[in-house]
């Protein structure tokens, strides 16, 4: 995922009846505001309408080419009503645009003191007549915290950045292309998927079987530069303790022929086989490769989980920052709202927030040896807010559907290696049950920080997915 500066197109609507000056004072200080938070903006010229702003079919036709023009650079749109605003000028604009992307609607509250004729705004009333059109329209939009609230206020910037996330996730997830890299171990029937649902929501699912990997891995030589820089990368990436240099290599040579799969392939996110062909076959583990492409913003899920590394893309790209793959893994005693998340693992080194060591499996290392299954990502996940975000394809029903919420990653110690989250949600048992109930996985993507008021938004009402989000 590569992060880029963000670009809104952005419609000031007026209506002829109230004060157009409201429209011309609103678009200065929007694109003000727009600017010092970081974004660009797509914006017709003051000198292409009469008002400066949009107002009816004309301007919409104008304003719809421009959007149209930069089509490749807009995620979202922003229309701002600071009064009652042009209905048809607002719908027209989008719809004849052809562009497909997010839409935030504000409107400017009136103030008590100024209602006469010349000062009211009565924006309270035009939002309904434009969400209106919006629905007739088939246009789907983002509403604001309040109905309606000042240019000036905490709520707007709160609802631009929110937006912004918005914009991410929906962008991040057309045209996504997962490499599903190996087949699905025998005793993870769980991660069954369906290609053909992802693809019907523009998810590409590209496959490449595991002895492509392991064959073009043992074709670069150890004193290849590239292998001694990868070996570098990964001792400094975290503590090897006492581990042969071979072992390592064998790792960075791994991990060179996964990235230069994804590369040669334009592959955004990826699943891996690891559980157990690749320790047997190759003689090494995929966590530390899949975890530092992970601090890259580019997850990757172990067991063939494609639709556990959409998950986690999601949630990165609304916090922009690495996400992880848990299981929902034990009960923490008998506090029934806390839940022991675990994996071997492949954590991104930034969620743990703390040093980390990169040793053996410690299950599969009991059966298969510690020599062959180097490359474990191991730590304790340091305490603070996490949300949590799983989809899955459900065939029965001819649908993609998900859960969502949010919950705190504690310091409680648990004394069980790889890597452990203990987490804390609310009404825990009753998510328990949900996904029982409706076939749900064991694995779940995760995120540091609260970002569920954004993919609720982007999953549920952009992307049209079956959302369920817990309280």
């Amino acid at each position: 995922m590569e992060l880029k500066k963000q670009t809104f197109g952005v419609i000031i609507a007026t209506r002829n009846i109230f004060n157009s000056k409201l429209a011309v004072d609103a678009r200065a200080k929007v694109l003000a505001k727009l600017n010092q938070m970081g974004y660009n903006t797509i914006i017709l010229p003051s000198s292409e309408t009469p008002t400066g702003n949009i107002e009816g079919y004309a301007d919409a036709v104008k304003c719809a080419d421009l959007f149209r023009k930069n089509s490749e650079v807009i995620e979202g749109i922003i229309v701002v009503l600071p009064n009652f605003g042009d209905e048809l000028g607002v719908v027209n604009s989008i719809k004849m645009s052809g562009l497909k992307v997010p839409v935030l609607v504000q409107a400017v509250d009136d103030d008590n003191d100024k209602v006469d004729v010349k000062s009211r705004r009565d924006a309270f009333c035009g939002k309904l007549s434009v969400c209106n059109n919006f629905y007739q329209y088939g246009v789907k939009f983002t509403d604001t915290t309040y109905h309606t609230y000042s240019l000036s206020s905490a709520e707007f910037t709160k609802d631009i950045l929110k937006f912004a996330g918005i914009c991410r996730v929906v962008k991040g997830m057309k045209g996504l292309r997962v490499g599903a890299i190996g087949t699905r171990p025998i005793g993870f029937q769980t991660m069954r998927v369906s290609e053909k649902l992802l693809q019907n929501s523009d998810i590409t699912v590209v496959p490449v079987d595991m002895s492509e990997i392991i064959a073009a891995a043992e074709k670069i030589g150890e004193n290849d530069p590239a292998v001694i820089a990868k070996v570098a990368a990964i001792q400094n990436y975290g503590v090897c303790g006492a581990v042969n240099k071979s072992k390592i290599a064998k790792q960075a040579r791994f991990g060179l022929a996964v990235e230069n799969w994804i590369q040669d392939n334009n592959i955004d996110i990826s699943a891996i086989q690891c559980w157990d062909s690749l320790e047997k076959n190759y003689g090494c583990a995929a966590c530390v490769t899949m975890s530092m492409m992970g601090e890259k913003l580019m997850p990757s899920a172990c067991e063939v989980d494609v639709a556990g590394t959409v998950s986690m893309y999601a949630l990165a790209l609304a916090a922009q920052t690495p996400s992880a793959i848990l299981d929902w893994n034990n009960n923490f005693s008998e506090d029934r709202n806390k839940v022991v998340c675990t994996h071997c693992s492949n954590y991104p080194k930034s969620f743990f927030q703390s040093e980390i060591e990169i040793g053996s499996l410690d299950v599969l290392g009991t059966v298969l040896g510690s020599e062959d299954t180097f490359g474990a990502v191991k730590g304790k996940v340091a305490a603070g807010d996490m949300t949590y975000f799983r989809i899955s394809t459900d065939d029965k029903k001819g649908i993609i559907k998900s859960y969502l919420g949010e919950g705190t990653m504690t310091d409680d110690p648990y004394g069980m290696d790889g890597g452990i989250a203990v987490c804390e949600i609310p009404n825990l048992q009753n998510l328990m049950k949900y996904m029982c109930k409706n076939g749900f996985e064991h694995h779940v993507g995760m995120v540091r920080g609260h970002v569920a008021e954004i993919l609720e938004e982007a999953i549920g009402n952009y992307m049209g997915w079956n959302i369920y989000t817990h309280k």
